[in-house]
């Protein structure tokens, strides 16, 4: 048999999986709320439906699931300050939300006006797998812009991929 991997091991071997940078967003009865995360994903398209991962132990967790609702906005290379600001930098929400331009989806969750996409869902499930909630979203609204280069994380920094001209495959 083998032996398990440890918390550190996998930690680092994570940290070595690129995942692009994510504003998570919440607005609702139970107040507004927002953190970083890079754990999100697409689950389905039939319904769109996509996951985020918070940890239990944020204070945020019953605003989050209280409100019954989330908006993903996924972040340009531009957005560092802001990315640190929500990832526990400026504790302050209202601080937190000034420090860009918002607007509001149908559902009253906050979008980023500049973000490359958001993603505006319901909640329609909450998974907890060890120290996380897996949050399930339909996906209720998208914004899209076409230009913008992602916040990416990787190695447990931010980087910059420059984009090339031309096709895939070439």
């Amino acid at each position: 048999m083998s032996t398990p991997v440890s918390k550190t091991e996998f930690r680092d071997a994570m940290a070595r999986v690129c995942a692009p940078v994510n504003v998570i967003t919440t607005n609702g009865p139970a107040g507004r709320g927002g953190f970083t995360a890079t754990a999100m994903c697409s689950v389905t398209d039939e319904p769109p439906t996509l996951l985020v991962c918070m940890n239990t132990r944020s204070a945020q967790t019953a605003l989050f699931t209280e409100n019954g609702r989330f908006c993903v906005n996924v972040l340009t290379q531009e957005h560092k300050d802001l990315a640190a600001r929500f990832a526990g930098g400026e504790q302050d929400m209202v601080s937190r939300y000034a420090a860009a331009d918002w607007f509001e989806m149908a559902s009253g969750n906050q979008a980023l006006a500049d973000a490359i996409v958001s993603f505006d869902c319901q909640i329609t499930d909450v998974h907890r797998v060890g120290t996380h909630n897996v949050l399930m979203g339909q996906v209720s609204d998208i914004r899209c812009r076409r230009d913008g280069h992602a916040l990416l994380y990787f190695d447990r920094n931010y980087v910059h991929v420059p984009t090339q001209a031309g096709s895939f495959g070439g």
